[in-house]
């Protein structure tokens, strides 16, 4: 179980910031990261319709938390070497776990926002509306950080609500990989793996949704990210 933030006597959560083991860590990750990925081949599926051609406005970017391995050497290879002036800030646990992960993001010119879905929730909601203010796509693992697996949940629908963004779900196979034993069996890329991407059509959550149309709305977008993925 993953231990909780810290927190001030106001009630205010603060992050856990890695520390140097975790700095360390986060190098040797992004490194091994690169390496593997240079050796895997891509086939590309974009049903979004969104990257095609002349720059597209800013997107949620909507991918699982056992898809997170190759999802920054995605956004580069894909987005940015078409859209070379597309940056990025993604939502990231407020746990020591995150810390981590944080420092991974940091080291791909990612910006992380820290927070979940019980912890720092409504600041993280605020904070990634206001880096897509300032031009930035966005990105979510909606069924991270506890799970369950493959179930999105009401988070990434807030800030689809809140951004006025339309969220793409992506999603990816691999031909090769091993499986990690934790509660979403984390999926690492082994070398010269072929990698299955596909993105699909982006769900838009309108500003005056009730809660009624944003549910029917979250069940879509868990309905086309399982309809795209493949274990």
């Amino acid at each position: 179980m993953m231990a909780a933030p810290a927190s001030r006597s106001s009630g205010v959560v603060v992050p856990h910031q890695a520390k140097w083991s975790q700095r360390v860590a986060a190098a040797v990750a992004f490194a091994l990261i690169r390496t593997i990925a240079a050796t895997l081949r891509f086939d590309w599926h974009d049903e979004s319709g969104l990257f095609g051609g002349e720059s597209a406005g800013r997107v949620i970017f909507c991918v699982w938390h056992n898809r997170l391995a190759l999802s920054l050497i995605m956004y580069r290879r894909y987005v940015q070497r078409r859209q070379p002036r597309r940056r990025m800030a993604a939502l990231v646990s407020a746990s020591r776990d995150g810390g981590l992960l944080a420092r991974i993001l940091e080291h791909f010119a990612v910006e992380p926002v820290r927070g979940s879905s019980s912890r720092r929730g409504p600041q993280a909601l605020l904070e990634l509306t206001t880096w897509s203010e300032r031009g930035y796509d966005l990105a979510i693992t909606p069924d991270g950080p506890r799970g369950p697996c493959y179930v999105v949940q009401d988070g990434v629908m807030a800030l689809g609500q809140l951004s006025g963004l339309p969220i793409v779900p992506v999603s990816y196979h691999l031909s090769w990989k091993w499986r990690m034993r934790s509660w979403d069996r984390f999926q690492v890329p082994l070398p010269f793996a072929r990698v299955g991407v596909r993105l699909g059509v982006p769900v838009r959550v309108p500003p005056e949704a009730t809660d009624t149309q944003r549910e029917a709305l979250r069940v879509e977008l868990e309905t086309a990210l399982r309809a795209i993925t493949a274990d």
